[in-house]
């Protein structure tokens, strides 16, 4: 806007101190109260053509409720959010806003772009506060009904906009809680399972059904969903576990990430001694990785009373993880050995003991457009750990698409699905998140959804006007 001052500087967010939130699985920040967020929200410049948008795949009109709470009116922000969004708590925590609706937001030229995520989150959490909007309104039934495979982001976006169009939406869970990776991935000092039960709730308050403890693939196979549904959303993500095939891997306290965060999170960690979960707690823990998946798996055995290191192949400037993560590691006493990589696990008596790892150096760039990590020639050291998790990524499972005759996977494993309208092979059938396009984004998996939602709507539209 011409001749408003600049305020480069954010509101600050009121945070835990490290040596407090290491003693449990409380959230980090604390969020914006009214007026912390209403002066935010006054730094926004209201630009004529609001580049931040175009940064967000769900496409949030940005302005739209950031201009409600500059007026402090956040039941009309909430109002404006869920236009696009139907989980802001969730997009307010996890989604990695520097790099996507912050990284366009012009006041960033010259000092701290808006601080949109913790804007969104003040807004959803207002609302869970006691604070009232508007119901999210339901169209006429339109008697078609659509099935929606997995409960994470992409198919929870899913079910939610196919539901807002009139459709008789049912998820088919495969675990016994709702929220997918949401649920069992990510810890409960990022993401509180409160706001996830609280955002699935919402949806059954507009009529989607959930039906957990149900594995398509083992329960009904894929073509059993689709004769009996106008549609089909694969929503499933890539939760098969990735190791390094060292020596030693095979020994007992060596985890995948996705094994010792579903043991944490499922199993309630955060609840002992009420609940004893199956994971060693105390001693020394090593995580592999350079990740959020890294620093979530870190963080949590941290809580669990071990000494943590992180060890990672590149240097700190090239690790993917969130750097708010990374920096709230380092302040809870995470030691990080960077430009590091396990060569060996060693044992005793069947539990893993040690890990020997081998220096490296960066080279040229790699595929990724990083700089290729090289292992220096004998440089090796070991480190004592009783606990070691390879949080190295994820692959496709095959389970569901073992018994989906007809549908088209890539070389990887992951289904093909159009990049314009996430339709697979078979008519009727979409795909999107994860299972397509490997691991990425809350906030990603989420704009594939909603996009698949629109296109399943006119699939289905075009075939019930036959």
């Amino acid at each position: 806007m011409a001749g408003k001052r600049l305020k480069p500087v954010r509101v600050p967010v009121r945070r835990r101190g490290p040596e407090e939130r290491i003693k449990d699985f409380g959230e980090v920040a604390l969020g914006y109260d009214l007026d912390e967020a209403a002066a935010e929200a006054d730094r926004c410049l209201a630009c004529k053509k609001p580049v931040c948008v175009k940064g967000c795949p769900v496409g949030i009109d940005i302005p739209g409720f950031v201009g409600e709470l500059k007026a402090k009116q956040p039941g009309a922000a909430v109002t404006k959010l869920k236009e696009e969004n139907l989980l802001p708590g969730i997009c307010g925590r996890v989604c990695p806003q520097e790099r996507q609706c912050e990284a366009q937001c012009i006041l960033g030229r010259k000092g701290d772009p808006l601080a949109i995520g913790k804007l969104e989150r003040f807004v959803a959490d207002w609302e869970a506060e006691g604070g009232q909007a508007p119901a999210v309104s339901r169209p006429e039934r339109s008697g078609l009904r659509v099935a929606v495979v997995g409960s994470g982001p992409s198919g929870l976006t899913a079910a939610g906009e196919l539901a807002r169009k009139g459709h008789d939406v049912t998820i088919f869970e495969a675990l016994h809680v709702a929220g997918g990776v949401l649920t069992y991935g990510i810890p409960e000092f990022r993401l509180p399972q409160w706001v996830v039960d609280r955002e699935v709730g919402l949806l059954e308050s507009m009529g989607v059904k959930l039906v957990l403890d149900f594995v398509v693939g083992r329960t009904a196979t894929l073509q059993d969903l689709a004769r009996d549904f106008d549609s089909v959303f694969i929503g499933i993500g890539a939760g098969l576990p990735t190791f390094m095939g060292i020596p030693g891997e095979n020994l007992n306290g060596v985890y995948s990430a996705n094994e010792f965060l579903t043991r944490a999170n499922l199993m309630k960690a955060s609840s002992f001694p009420e609940y004893d979960t199956p994971i060693k707690r105390g001693g020394t823990a090593c995580v592999v990785g350079g990740g959020n998946v890294a620093m979530d798996s870190a963080r949590t055995a941290l809580r669990m009373g071990a000494e943590v290191n992180i060890v990672y192949r590149r240097s700190r400037v090239e690790m993917p993880a969130r750097k708010e993560e990374v920096d709230h590691g380092a302040e809870e006493g995470i030691v990080f050995h960077m430009l590091t990589n396990p060569v060996e696990v060693l044992g005793e008596g069947g539990y893993c003991k040690a890990v020997v790892c081998q220096r490296m150096e960066l080279g040229e760039p790699d595929e990724s457009g990083r700089r290729r990590p090289v292992p220096i020639e004998g440089d090796y050291f070991t480190i004592e750990t009783d606990t070691l998790v390879m949080a190295i990524g994820t692959r496709a499972n095959p389970l569901l698409a073992a018994t989906a005759s007809g549908l088209e996977l890539n070389k990887r494993g992951y289904v093909v699905a159009s990049a314009d309208t996430f339709a697979t092979s078979i008519p009727g059938i979409y795909a999107g998140g994860d299972i397509v396009t490997g691991s990425a984004t809350v906030i990603e998996a989420m704009g594939a959804g909603k996009v698949a939602a629109d296109q399943m709507d006119g699939f289905m539209r075009v075939g019930a006007a036959r």
